[in-house]
């Protein structure tokens, strides 16, 4: 097993930086999700990581070994793909000891480890099989089968669970994550799914045009995002955000929008934000309840459209003219142009500074 440390790692291709100074400490047996948009360069730090890619500055440390100049195959890692890469013309038993007879790895051997990992993927009867044979998630539990053979010190995913269905994709969220338990084999896993990375991840690393914008565990990232981009990017539906002016007076705190809608804040949630600031007012779906009408802080919206999903209704909102998303556990009977009276729960109101974003 190993930690892998991440040091002010810069990518360049010619004139264009695509990473700009990623530090990132991932501890022994960690598993760690980088998440983030296309193209916000999670897919190319992991090819550093594996040594895919070349480091333009800066350093990544597996254990206690430098690899800037270490050749792939003798960092001691394996990579998961999200095509899976298999071998169209071999056996699954012959793609997952693949690897290990170009290591000289004596016969007897071979077969005792893929049959291991054959045991612990349930992959014991397909063994004969071909990938064309299999469906698609029997040829991933095949790609991670290969990759848990070699024993190595830190496994990387590349979005592996991309080209499957969504029914599928839950189940193999599942297995991998108890995989990764129970082989204790430090793990770092792309994608650009944030459901992916909340159920799945010790810890996230979101990231954003090259750089990280917050790193912690995921309810932390959750409950209280560094910026307007996480606080985006992490939750489905995404939280809303109304901009505004802070208002103080009397030891209450609310944001007023250019409209005239009172939003409002507990006082501790507007601490370190002048009277009078432009402000971000956020607000999770799920912190919006719907309540009688001049109910003490609730505002007037006006109901767009309805989307009942089975464990919750979805509704869209309007709130003089900004768009609110609201998530009801609760049946209600709502229909398109209905007026309702909605009122946040203040103690989970998220404020961000008009002009950087950033957490107030």
């Amino acid at each position: 097993m190993a930690s892998v440390e991440i040091l002010d790692v810069r990518k360049s291709f010619g004139a264009v930086e695509v990473l700009h100074g990623v530090d990132i400490d991932i501890p022994d047996r960690a598993f760690v999700v980088l998440v983030g948009p296309s193209g916000c360069g999670k897919s190319t730090l992991l090819r550093m990581v594996a040594g895919l890619e070349r480091i333009t500055t800066g350093e990544i440390r597996i254990g206690e070994r430098a690899v800037n100049q270490v050749r792939p195959k003798e960092r001691d890692v394996a990579m998961v793909f999200q095509n899976y890469a298999l071998y169209p013309h071999m056996k699954v038993f012959d793609n997952m000891a693949f690897s290990l007879k170009l290591a000289n790895v004596p016969s007897g051997e071979i077969r005792t480890r893929v049959q291991t990992a054959a045991d612990i993927l349930g992959l014991g009867a397909y063994l004969e099989r071909y990938p064309r044979q299999l469906s698609g998630g029997q040829r991933q539990r095949v790609a991670m089968g290969r990759a848990i053979v070699r024993d190595p010190a830190v496994f990387l995913f590349d979005e592996p669970l991309s080209n499957l269905d969504a029914k599928l994709r839950v189940q193999m969220r599942t297995e991998i994550k108890e995989l990764q338990q129970r082989l204790k084999t430090t793990s770092i896993y792309v994608t650009h799914d944030q459901i992916e990375a909340m159920t799945m991840a010790d810890r996230i690393v979101v990231m954003n045009e090259g750089q990280v914008e917050q790193i912690g565990v995921p309810l932390e990232v959750y409950d209280r995002p560094a910026n307007t981009f996480v606080a985006g990017f992490i939750g489905s539906p995404a939280m809303n955000f109304v901009e505004g002016t802070l208002r103080r007076a009397n030891g209450a705190a609310r944001v007023a929008t250019d409209e005239g809608v009172q939003l409002p804040l507990t006082p501790a949630a507007s601490d370190g934000a002048p009277d009078g600031a432009r402000v971000i007012y956020g607000v999770r779906p799920e912190h919006l309840r719907l309540v009688g009408d001049g109910d003490p802080g609730s505002v007037r919206a006006t109901v767009r459209v309805v989307e009942p999903t089975g464990s919750e209704i979805l509704v869209v909102a309007d709130l003089a003219g900004h768009t609110l998303q609201v998530a009801f556990k609760e049946r209600h009977e709502l229909a398109p142009g209905q007026e309702i009276s909605l009122a946040p729960v203040t103690e989970r109101v998220h404020l961000f500074d008009g002009k950087d974003g950033q957490r107030i």
